[in-house]
């Protein structure tokens, strides 16, 4: 039986725990740096939005073995690639497929949450839901846990919208986790790195799993009442790091150090 000592250093550490994702891999030599800040990174599974290439392939084990949590993406489909809601249905199935084999190549555990990147906000048009949905039951039904990124601020022309509601409202009772972004100051502190850690649900969402509360670049049309914390560049970049490098980031917080359950058992 354990001593009540030995119990207390067996018990996880209470989050909320900080994070970054980025579209380029930070390279080997700077993960001890950025570790000393974030317990999570996320990690793309296919190319990442507006990229025709995917440099964080084959470095999870390198990842893991610093001690950083996983946050785990795949990148979805634009509203122009769906046609209509039965093809919209095929891509959802045929692109959740996919990521639930790219994730076991890539040692994934099973039932780790792969979050699906949603760039587009707003109310969610039929055949957006029917390939969110599609991907979901698939995800699922490969043996994962289904996630979505998606927007967590009111609609530019409709305030009454947000993503991240109308996507949960639609959605059936499915078990989908929460990555929510809202640069927006407020609620966002901007490119700051706080400790203790922010709550996802300060963000806006009270279900959120995960907030995106810092975006590089800066988004001048929703961060523009940001305090001046991003480099004059635009970027958010970490602490011990220097703006040459080029290691700018996205910014996150999370309920757990491990929002995708990626780590090895």
């Amino acid at each position: 039986m354990l001593q009540a000592g030995a119990l207390a250093q067996a018990r996880p550490t209470p989050g909320p725990y900080l994070g970054f994702d980025r579209n380029e891999y930070p390279a080997d030599q700077n993960l001890n740096t950025l570790r000393h800040t974030f317990a999570f990174t996320g990690y793309w599974l296919n190319n990442p939005p507006g990229e025709n290439h995917n440099t964080w392939t084959g470095h999870r084990q390198k990842l893991a073995a610093a001690g950083f949590g996983f946050l785990v993406l795949f990148n979805g489909r634009l509203y122009a690639e769906l046609k209509s809601v039965p093809h919209a249905t095929a891509l959802g199935e045929a692109d959740a497929r996919e990521a639930a084999s790219v994730a076991r190549r890539e040692s994934f555990p099973a039932r780790t949450i792969i979050f699906l990147d949603q760039e587009q906000g707003g109310r969610m048009l039929p055949e957006q839901k029917a390939y969110i949905y599609a991907w979901v039951d698939e995800v699922n039904a490969a043996g994962f846990g289904a996630g979505i990124y998606c927007s967590g601020i009111p609609a530019k022309d409709d305030h009454d919208i947000v993503t991240a509601e109308d996507i949960r409202q639609s959605a059936g009772g499915r078990d989908i986790a929460y990555f929510v972004t809202n640069d927006a100051c407020p609620p966002s502190p901007g490119c700051t790195f706080p400790k203790p850690p922010l709550s996802p649900a300060v963000g806006g969402i009270s279900f959120a799993d995960v907030w995106q509360f810092a975006q590089s670049p800066k988004r001048k049309d929703v961060a523009a009442g940001c305090p001046a914390n991003y480099h004059p560049d635009g970027n958010c970049y970490p602490p011990g790091t220097a703006p040459a490098m080029g290691l700018h980031v996205d910014v996150d917080t999370a309920t757990s150090a491990d929002p995708s359950r990626g780590m090895p058992h």
